[in-house]
């Protein structure tokens, strides 16, 4: 089956793919937690192997083995992706309101937005503010502890504590809501 997979027949192809799918998608499906994203990930990684079969060899391993270090890659693939948006997002709402009326935003844009202020809402009221008022505000962490009257190290907390608190959610809640990861093939 191997062999022929390398040589290009098609159907030994599919026979690969029908021994060793249900196992690339349950690695993705288990890491990402989303099943779609898990379903893409295990089509790029056999997409990725048919383009590069002829990087496989027999003497460096099984056949099963290859797979799923191309689907580990897929996978950390999908996971930086996820990492670039949750980033692209904070920084456009921190940007809010710096954005002219009446200009045409990507409808991505627009929900990026709504994902970060569903997220804000869901933090902490103390860090919410802090978030607000270094993003929205655009102060600086000692602006923020003059403000509130807060120490300057329970305003760095707070923020390093919210930021990471949203980054969590917003990578676990990209996959729930059906998002994919951008990658290019191996």
């Amino acid at each position: 089956m191997a062999a022929g997979f390398v040589r290009g027949d098609e159907e030994s192809f599919a026979l690969v793919y029908r021994r060793w799918g249900t196992l690339v998608h349950s690695l993705a499906a288990r890491s990402l937690g989303d099943a779609r994203e898990a379903e893409d990930v295990a089509q790029q990684t056999f997409l990725a192997a048919w383009r590069g079969r002829h990087g496989y060899h027999a003497l460096r391993g099984p056949l099963p083995g290859w797979l799923v270090g191309i689907a580990r890659r897929k996978i950390a693939d999908a996971h930086a992706a996820r990492s670039r948006r949750t980033e692209l997002a904070a920084a456009h709402a921190a940007r809010g309101s710096a954005d002219t009326p009446g200009t045409a935003e990507p409808p991505e844009a627009a929900l990026d937005r709504v994902l970060v202020s569903q997220e804000l809402r869901k933090l902490p009221p103390v860090q919410r503010d802090i978030l607000r008022l270094a993003f929205y505000d655009d102060l600086t962490h000692v602006q923020i502890a003059e403000r509130t009257g807060l120490p300057l190290g329970t305003v760095k907390s707070h923020a390093r504590r919210a930021m990471a608190r949203i980054r969590r959610s917003m990578t676990d809640g990209f996959a729930a809501d059906g998002f994919t990861a951008d990658s290019s093939a191996a």
